[in-house]
């Protein structure tokens, strides 16, 4: 972490839940005392397109935006995403890739081809590299869409933040039909083993 401040980049496409996983993040990393600041780039989210989310809490934050080289977490929740935002990841860092595949426009017009073994590729550069089926982790615990709490809660975990500031997030901001099943997904993400 850089100057005693953490830096988590979320990435993924539209419909996978990026910005709630940053909104949980830094209202858990707020609620702790922190200066936090998050920017969003949504892209073209509602077409399946990039999604950037960057979270930045600490003593103090000046700027919400990382600089590359310099995201101590990559939360991808697609392994593309993963790759195309690996010059962010510093040295030492962190990242967590989720194994769905979401085909861009380029291989769903049979233009490209999806690559094959992404997450393992990227394991082989990346030294701290979690590879987990949050998706599959996320239906286990009722609903596929909380596949990013099931992240949330490995990335928390691994900053050492609190569990239930976490917990009390997501009581906060999911609707209510659906915070049962998140605070499942959340477990499950915090006890997940590589």
């Amino acid at each position: 972490m850089s100057a005693n401040t953490t830096n988590i980049l979320i990435v993924g496409v539209g419909g996978q839940g990026t910005l709630l996983a940053s909104r949980v993040l830094a209202q858990a990393a707020m609620d702790l005392g922190h200066d936090v600041k998050v920017s969003e780039i949504h892209g073209m989210a509602q077409r399946g397109g990039s999604v950037v989310s960057q979270v930045r809490y600490g003593p103090q934050v000046f700027s919400p935006i990382i600089k590359m080289g310099e995201a101590d977490v990559i939360m991808a929740f697609e392994k593309l995403e993963a790759a195309r935002y690996l010059s962010y990841l510093r040295k030492d860092g962190l990242i967590v890739i989720n194994t769905e595949s979401i085909d861009p426009l380029p291989v769903m017009s049979g233009a490209d081809v999806y690559p094959e073994n992404l997450e393992q590729k990227i394991a082989a550069v990346v030294p701290n590299t979690v590879i987990m089926d949050a998706s599959g982790i996320a239906e286990e615990c009722g609903n596929i869409k909380a596949a990013n709490i099931v992240m949330v809660g490995r990335v928390g975990k691994a900053l050492q933040m609190s569990k239930d500031s976490l917990a009390q997030a997501i009581k906060t901001l999911v609707p209510s039909k659906a915070i049962d099943i998140n605070l499942r997904a959340l477990d499950a993400g915090w006890d997940f083993m590589d």
